[in-house]
């Protein structure tokens, strides 16, 4: 088990445990939570670099001018490494099919691996460094939103994954070059001048949402490069006066950042989405195709819905309520409690093919929304943010009422995909995308990920065909 001074203060311990953290002190599960997550990060980015936000990121940066040795995802387009992470990190978060840290509320994963990926052009990276890099990157993330407390964070306008993300970028970037623990100091000290986003976002329904993590990994290479050169950042960035927990919550926990530190690895703690929205929808979702699939529920006999919101995500999926019940982008379908319980209930499933226009332009999916009810629940509540338990009600026409509840919803690190679903996800994702032959080599590569010598590699399989 690896030991951190946590006597020197909330940053530079955190340097120190990423600095120090050995491939040999990964357990076991962190390994193979690392790998099935790499699949995740291949999926859900070649399908989401084909979506109308990531093109844009793509063009911006062909336009401006920036060639490198980087792969951005699903192009033969090549970057600079700190662009290629950009682009990489907004296809990741496009769709809404990322992974999740409930206890931080966040989505660690679109800052930590495409900055891992982007920093094996900026030095030599094997497998097992990529792997060893992603923990400490996840760990750091998570222990900070934890702190923040997510709903003080986004009570105060923040989105958490740009914000945590930002370090969780920079962990990873000066873990992989190498730098000592004053340097990854001072480069945590200056990604605390880039932690930035916004969630106003979800006013008009926009794409800066799927911006933030892409910036994060942008902003996080730079901190590392320029901490190896000697440019220098507070050592109190975390913990000071102005620092990091007191600017971005009103009530934070500090203690919460290093409790457990090296023994727990939060990446065994993330989990994965089946649904592609919001994760403050995926639980009733889950509820309401029990209903369907399980009970028997027709959309068509559905007089009335009401599902259980977590108080946490209220203004992110019920409020406002003629908002959400009338999405005018695919951003606010994707942020909408109401559109996602009509498809559900209607459909039998909440995909990519459901998150459309067209589809919530349907009359009976404008039909059904409209008679969605969102409620707030205390004994939701009560188990946030260490469980997101859901529930959902139908009344049925002829005054039949039918409820299902769960503790965990699918994807939890408690109710998990096996590594077949999480590989029947990865093979529907990217058939749009790349062959089968091609799929079958990412995979392979990523079962393999520790015997890797050139993290290049994957980079070379994640280009187009």
């Amino acid at each position: 088990m690896i030991q951190v001074a946590k006597e020197l203060g909330i940053t530079r311990a955190l340097a120190q445990f990423a600095s120090s953290l050995a491939y040999d002190d990964l357990p076991a599960e962190a390994v193979e939570r690392t790998k099935y997550l790499c699949l995740d990060f291949a999926g859900v980015t070649l399908n989401g670099s084909t979506t109308p936000s990531a093109q844009a990121v793509q063009r911006a940066i062909e336009r401006a001018g920036r060639p490198g040795p980087s792969v951005i995802a699903g192009t033969r387009q090549r970057a600079l490494p700190e662009y290629a992470g950009l682009a990489n990190g907004v296809a990741f978060h496009s769709i809404e099919m990322d992974d999740v840290n409930n206890e931080a509320s966040l989505h660690p994963g679109v800052a930590t691996f495409p900055a891992a990926l982007a920093a094996a052009d900026l030095a030599p990276v094997d497998g097992k460094a990529f792997i060893t890099a992603v923990v400490a990157g996840y760990d750091v993330m998570v222990r900070l939103g934890r702190a923040l407390k997510p709903a003080e964070h986004y009570g105060r306008g923040f989105h958490p994954t740009a914000t945590c993300g930002t370090f969780g970028a920079t962990t990873v970037a000066a873990r992989l070059l190498g730098l000592p623990v004053q340097e990854s100091v001072w480069a945590l000290g200056i990604a605390g001048s880039q932690a930035a986003g916004s969630m106003e976002f979800l006013a008009q329904g926009t794409w800066t949402k799927r911006f933030h993590p892409g910036w994060a990994v942008h902003s996080g290479i730079w901190a590392a490069l320029l901490a190896r050169e000697g440019f220098t950042g507070p050592a109190t960035i975390i913990e000071g006066k102005s620092g990091f927990l007191r600017a971005y919550s009103g009530n934070s926990d500090p203690e919460l950042v290093l409790r457990d530190l090296g023994e727990v690895f939060h990446i065994t703690r993330t989990s994965v989405k089946p649904h592609a929205c919001c994760r403050y929808s995926q639980g009733p979702i889950d509820c309401l195709l029990d209903l369907v699939h399980r009970q028997g529920v027709k959309a068509e006999v559905v007089e009335h819905v009401r599902v259980g919101v977590l108080g946490a995500g209220w203004n992110i999926v019920a409020a406002p309520e003629e908002q959400r019940r009338s999405p005018k982008s695919v951003v606010e379908t994707q942020f909408s409690m109401p559109f996602a319980a009509a498809v559900a209930l209607l459909y039998g499933r909440a995909s990519l093919a459901e998150h459309t226009l067209e589809v919530a332009q349907r009359p009976e999916v404008r039909d059904l929304m409209a008679r969605v009810q969102c409620v707030r629940d205390p004994a939701l509540d009560a188990p946030f943010p260490q469980r997101w338990p859901a529930w959902a009600e139908v009344r049925t026409r002829d005054g039949r009422t039918l409820r299902s509840a769960i503790e965990y919803p699918k994807g939890d690190p408690e109710n998990a995909l096996t590594w077949e679903e999480m590989k029947e996800k990865f093979l529907g994702l990217t058939a749009p995308v790349v062959s089968r032959r091609r799929q079958q080599e990412v995979i392979r590569t990523i079962e393999a990920l520790d015997t890797l010598g050139d993290m290049r590699r994957l980079g070379e399989l994640l280009a187009s065909e």
